[in-house]
C-alpha cells in the first residue's frame, strides 16, 4: 500500500520509531501490515498531507516529546554539499532558491514554526527556513505554511508566505551540508533544550565546535539571536559565544529597535508560554566578526 508523502518529510511508515504514542479516541495506536500508523492522530496527519488544507492544522494531532537525541541519524538523508540540495519544493515561487535567491534566515530548532511564520511578512523578500529534528512537529509546520499560502490562516493575511519553509534536519551534525560559507545573515536559537544534567551538556545546541559552524554559515556582520527562560543556559550560551574569536556580543541598547528580538520574545510558542507562566526571558545576541587577515 503506497502513501503520497510531503516533498521533504518521510512518512510515518518510513520512520515508525520516531512517532509518539497516539492517545485519545481509539486508545493505543494500531498498525497495518505495511507498518503505517492507523490511529486517530496518524489518520488526521495523513488526511492533511493528501488534501488541500482549508484551514490551519490542529496542533494536538502533532504533539511529540520535546527531547530528541541529536546524536542519532534519525534515518535522514543530507546533501553532500549545499549546492546539491533541491529547494524547489520549499520555495516554488522563488526559483527554488536558485540563482541569487538563497536562504538567509534560519531558525535552528524551530518547533511549531511561530518564529518562521512571524518573520515571513516582516522580511518578504528574504527566504526563511526552520530546521526541526522531530518528524511530527516538522509535519505540523509544513501544513501550517501550506494553509497560510492558500489563505487558510483565517486572519485575512495579505502575505503569501512563499518565502517561508521548514526542513527536517539535525542542525548539530549537518549544518554545513545545507548552507554555504557566509550564506546566512540571521540565525536563531530560541528556547533550546537546556539539558540540565551535566552529562547531557554535550547535547546543548551551543558549544565551541558548534559556534565555529555558526560562524562558518554566517556572513560577517550577521547575527546570532539567542533566547531562553533558563538563566544557567543563558550564561552557558553567552560564555561560549563571547569566548569565540569570531563573535562579539551586541549591547542591549543596540537591540531595542531590532524587530527580530521583539518577535522571538513574543511570537514564538515557547515565548508565549513563558509569558503566560510569568517567567523571565534571557536574551543575548552576537555579531559575526570579519574574518582575520592571514
Amino acid at each position: 500500500m503506497s502513501e503520497p508523502a510531503a516533498p521533504t518529510v518521510p512518512t510515518e511508515a518510513e520512520n515508525p520509531q520516531q512517532e509518539e504514542r497516539d492517545g485519545g479516541g481509539g486508545g493505543k495506536r494500531q498498525k497495518v501490515a505495511s507498518g503505517e500508523r492507523t490511529g486517530e492522530k496518524a489518520q488526521y496527519r495523513t488526511s492533511k498531507r493528501t488534501a488541500a488544507p482549508a484551514k490551519l492544522p490542529k496542533k494536538k494531532y502533532y504533539r511529540q516529546r520535546a527531547h530528541a537525541n541529536p546524536f542519532s541519524d534519525h534515518n535522514l538523508s543530507y546533501p553532500a554539499a549545499p549546492a546539491a540540495q533541491d529547494w524547489s519544493a520549499h520555495y516554488p515561487q522563488h526559483d527554488g532558491g536558485g540563482g541569487d535567491k538563497r536562504v538567509e534566515i534560519a531558525d535552528v530548532g524551530c518547533g511549531f514554526g511561530g518564529l518562521v511564520v512571524a518573520l515571513a511578512p516582516r522580511f518578504p523578500h528574504t527566504l526563511i527556513l526552520g530546521l526541526e529534528i522531530r518528524l511530527q512537529v516538522t509535519q505540523y509546520v509544513e501544513e501550517r505554511i501550506r494553509a497560510l499560502r492558500l489563505g487558510g490562516g483565517g486572519g485575512g493575511e495579505e502575505h503569501s508566505y512563499e518565502n517561508a519553509s521548514v526542513l527536517r534536519a539535525n542542525a548539530m551534525k549537518f549544518l554545513p551540508n545545507l548552507f554555504e560559507k557566509a550564506q546566512l545573515r540571521k540565525l536563531f536559537l530560541c528556547f533550546p533544550d537546556p539539558h540540565f544534567k551535566a552529562r547531557k551538556h554535550k547535547a546543548r545546541i551551543v558549544s565551541p565546535g558548534l559556534c565555529s559552524e555558526y560562524a562558518y554559515v554566517l556572513r560577517p556582520g550577521g547575527i546570532v539571536y539567542t533566547i531562553t527562560d533558563v538563566e544557567d543556559l543563558h550564561r552557558w550560551m553567552a560564555h561560549h559565544f563571547e569566548d569565540h574569536p569570531l563573535f562579539e556580543r551586541i549591547a542591549e541598547e543596540d537591540l531595542r529597535d531590532d524587530v527580530c528580538v521583539e518577535v522571538m520574545r513574543n511570537d514564538t510558542e515557547e515565548g508565549k508560554k513563558v509569558a503566560r507562566n510569568g517567567g523571565q526571558k534571557w536574551v543575548a545576541c552576537f555579531r559575526r566578526r570579519e574574518d582575520p587577515e592571514w
